[in-house]
């Protein structure tokens, strides 16, 4: 073994993903009793530390905006996967299910991620500065895929419900398809500036400008292991999934709780290392991964799950309901107000925590 690989191997980072696959390997298809729920748990919470170190060496080898897409990508692939099983073997309560976990990825970025980052940067400068005009389409796109597949389908007359035709979900997943294709292209390529961190005031984008990049053996190791541990949070995830399912059948809440607490422990690695950036100057870094999270949970899933629908029992609802409809019109202006001075205070932070708070206690208590 090399001195990088043997560096490499002596860290946390590196066995505690083992551990998880471990555990998730040993109670997968298994009733697991409630200490064992405790300790898949912690396996959990160790894999998504281990997922936001290993993505953050791989920013680091790469550079932005790339590194920003490999987390978002990754954990919404994974997801997909997630969303496709519960949905096989849920039954009719699980029709919901692709609807609830999207229109949370999307609260839980724009409002969760995004008002922690701006709170955490406008602490450390009082001011936090990105670029306006990558964040401004970034957002374009996320209001766009957002009403395009949670709130056209409560509208259109084709089919009764809250549901797509099958031509009107075709289109709308080639044009969710075609949209991420196209963000990705501007953000990698044609305008890739408008997305890399800008200086604050009187300072630099944070140390990372200046510590040497990881070689290639140890980048491709952090590949390995961010997909391990990738694996590992949404594998426990569906482990303590049964615990979290019957606790909420217990206390009388609505079953879109589940979608919200799984989507919040999928999305936990994107929340670390953009509060991690933030912390580092580097705002424009924790917009790229908050923002390209949810264009990749809606231009990926979406199309995804309207190919298994060929296959999957069940209908597809997708439309939102009126209180939902409401979070996500004020979401989409006061993202607009935050993102178009390419500034934002502690206020904009506190805004968006409260949008955030009021999404999760009406999850709760509708």
């Amino acid at each position: 073994m090399t001195t990088g690989a043997a560096q490499l191997g002596s860290r946390w980072t590196t066995w505690v993903p083992l551990l998880a696959v471990i555990a998730l390997v040993i109670g997968w298809g298994r009733e697991l009793p409630g200490p064992a729920v405790a300790v898949v748990g912690l396996c959990l919470i160790g894999a998504v530390l281990a997922a936001v170190h290993h993505a953050e060496v791989i920013a680091h080898r790469v550079g932005e905006p790339f590194g920003s897409l490999v987390l978002a990508v990754a954990v919404t692939v994974i997801e997909v996967g997630l969303i496709v099983t519960l949905m096989a073997g849920g039954g009719e309560k699980a029709s919901t299910y692709a609807r609830d976990t999207v229109f949370a990825a999307v609260m839980i970025t724009c409002n969760g991620i995004v008002g922690l980052s701006v709170l955490v940067g406008a602490l450390r400068n009082r001011v936090a500065v990105f670029n306006a005009e990558g964040s401004g389409g970034a957002l374009a796109t996320v209001c766009t895929l957002a009403t395009m597949t949670l709130v056209l389908p409560a509208f259109t007359t084709g089919h009764p419900g809250k549901e797509f035709t099958g031509d009107q979900l075709a289109f709308t997943a080639v044009a969710s398809l075609c949209l991420y294709a196209l963000f990705v292209g501007v953000q990698t390529v044609r305008h890739r500036d408008y997305f890399l961190p800008v200086p604050s005031e009187g300072g630099d984008c944070g140390p990372d400008e200046h510590a040497p990049p990881p070689d290639d053996r140890e980048t491709w190791w952090s590949v390995a292991l961010l997909l391990l541990a990738l694996v590992a949070v949404v594998g426990n995830a569906k482990l303590v999934s049964p615990a979290i399912e019957s606790g909420v059948a217990s206390a009388g809440l609505p079953n879109a709780v589940v979608g919200v607490v799984i989507a919040l422990l999928v999305l936990s690695p994107e929340t670390l290392a953009a509060v991690r950036a933030a912390r580092r100057d580097r705002m424009q870094t924790s917009l790229n991964l908050a923002y390209g999270s949810a264009i990749a949970s809606i231009g990926l899933t979406i199309p995804s799950i309207a190919l298994a629908t060929v296959w999957l029992p069940g209908p597809l609802v997708l439309g939102e309901d009126a209180t939902h409809m409401a979070l996500l019109a004020l979401t989409a202006v006061v993202s607009a107000l935050t993102v178009v001075p390419g500034r934002a205070t502690l206020l904009q932070g506190g805004v968006h925590l409260v949008l955030f708070a009021a999404f999760v206690f009406l999850s709760f208590s509708p």
